[in-house]
């Protein structure tokens, strides 16, 4: 078996990328491209990354098809550390170390795909990896551009509190009204979509934290990507603990960033130039 690649991307602009993420990225080009990527940001797992990764691989096994794990740390050294330890010739790392934030993980993580499906999941393994077969198999069966884990699905496993759930109606109405996307909730971290969909929306996306989900799902709609699917999700986290009011305040001062750069300027619809590879080192400039 392959050890893990643990790469610590150089973050003081412009440097390249290290040799050790280049190398590896052209090592396993020459290998065929798998059926599915998933891409997993990391943040504060520490030693319990290690299990939660074992239990995806597994999860990805049964579904039949072929696969490779993006694990990208976001400035967690002890997470870091663990991850590199699940050992898989499918399954690589990297790490930076300064804590940018989900959005710019997975961001970063995309630009590392080679699957022509692109998941995206969260490391704590709260949703459930084993729905990511039933998603991919209504992409096929479908023919969908993306399919979005919905917590509000009629058939979704997930139990939260009221207040909670009063947040995520409220946010979704918000949403429904600055955005006209049909969905029922687009915050959920299980997402799978086309690789063309991930390519393009990478390449204008903005948001590095707190509404990433939601600038995906836009863009891909905004982008001509209409057929997209919601499916059910089983959370096992209680939701014990409810958002606070400086994340709340986050999230809608990206999700109001969003519309202004989408409907005022009309910013996303500009032709960046920018391919995949280049987009990597782009992503590492400071913020601004």
């Amino acid at each position: 078996m392959e050890q893990a690649t643990l790469a610590f991307a150089v973050e003081s602009p412009p440097a390249p990328l290290p040799d050790t993420v280049a190398s590896t990225t052209l090592e396993l080009i020459g290998r065929g491209r798998p059926r599915l990527t998933v891409v997993v940001p990391a943040y504060g797992d520490g030693k319990t990354i290690g299990g939660n990764l074992r239990r995806l691989q597994d999860a990805l096994e049964a579904t039949g098809l072929t696969w490779e794990v993006v694990v990208v740390v976001d400035g967690d050294a002890l997470t870091a550390e663990h991850a590199a330890r699940a050992r898989s010739s499918r399954l690589r790392v990297y790490a930076y170390q300064q804590n940018r934030g989900k959005g710019f993980a997975l961001r970063y993580g995309m630009t590392k795909a080679r699957g022509e499906l692109v998941t995206m999941i969260d490391s704590d393994m709260e949703i459930a990896p084993e729905e990511i077969g039933r998603m991919t198999r209504l992409m096929d069966l479908y023919g969908a551009d993306m399919v979005v884990g919905s917590k509000r699905h009629p058939l979704s496993d997930v139990h939260y509190p009221p207040f909670r759930r009063f947040q995520s109606v409220c946010y979704q109405l918000l949403v429904r009204l600055l955005f006209r996307v049909n969905l029922r909730d687009t915050q959920t971290g299980l997402k799978v979509m086309r690789r063309e969909v991930a390519e393009r929306v990478i390449q204008v996306a903005l948001v590095k934290r707190f509404a990433f989900d939601l600038e995906l799902v836009v863009l891909a709609h905004r982008f001509g990507f209409r057929r997209i699917l919601e499916a059910p999700v089983r959370i096992e986290y209680g939701f014990s603990s409810t958002t606070n009011l400086r994340a709340v305040f986050r999230v809608v001062w990206d999700t109001l960033a969003i519309f202004y750069r989408m409907r005022l300027r009309h910013w996303y619809d500009r032709s960046t130039g920018k391919g995949v590879a280049a987009l990597s080192v782009a992503l590492l400039e400071p913020d601004e």
